[in-house]
């Protein structure tokens, strides 16, 4: 089961005067992705400029190292490569998961280099079924995004043999009947942030201990 760290400089410091400061804020908040166990951290950063997204990049991508956290970076192939980070996420009106996995660098193409991808649907995830894992959402409401709900999921699932992550609105109880409705994992933002810094924010190690807890829960009360 795939526990996804999604980052959110803005939400993370909202105070932060400039970029620079957002940076240094989100380096430090990652330290505790790795020692948390998680399995995946997606820098959603696109808007950053690219100096800064790479310095964030190469800092996250070294505490990841030697661990099994992988690390991928959003839209910016370039990046993700130049920083000795796993692979890339992809929107879904990006560009043709082959195309980025053509950008795999040396010593990656053995298939270890990773092209996720983001899907609104059954129908897209049919479509990008070569991707690595699929990102599916929002599930539950999020900020202004409706949720589409766990039915919508399950038939995401059913259309494809990738993994699907599910995301948007979890909190440790809905991610477990994500995973119960066939997602391989869940990824969030606000249920990562520290304490008090969004509505069910518990920090990253918290946050990742009670979505493990939950569906092991689950798990047993359905054996």
């Amino acid at each position: 089961m795939t526990v996804c760290v999604v980052t959110d400089r803005r939400q993370l410091s909202p105070d932060a005067r400039t970029a620079r400061d957002e940076v240094t804020a989100l380096t430090r908040w990652l330290e505790d992705a790795v020692p948390a166990g998680s399995d995946l951290i997606q820098l959603r950063e696109r808007d950053l400029p690219a100096r800064l997204l790479a310095e964030v990049a190469r800092a996250v991508s070294r505490l990841a190292a030697g661990s099994s956290t992988r690390v991928v970076v959003n839209d910016r192939a370039d990046v993700a490569v130049a920083t000795g980070c796993d692979g890339v996420h992809l929107r879904g009106d990006g560009p043709d998961v082959a195309r980025m996995r053509a950008m795999a660098p040396e010593g990656r193409r053995d298939g270890s280099w990773m092209v996720g991808r983001s899907v609104h649907s059954g129908a897209e995830a049919r479509v990008h079924g070569e991707a690595h894992y699929l990102v599916f959402g929002a599930v539950f409401p999020s900020g202004p995004k409706p949720g589409r709900g766990v039915e919508a999921l399950r038939d995401v699932v059913a259309s494809t043999r990738a993994p699907v992550i599910a995301i948007g609105g979890l909190t440790a109880d809905r991610a477990a009947a994500c995973v119960a409705a066939g997602a391989a994992g869940v990824a969030a933002i606000g249920l990562f942030l520290p304490p008090g810094r969004a509505a069910g924010a518990l920090g990253i190690a918290a946050g990742a201990a009670a979505i493990r807890r939950a569906i092991d829960l689950r798990c047993s009360c359905h054996e």
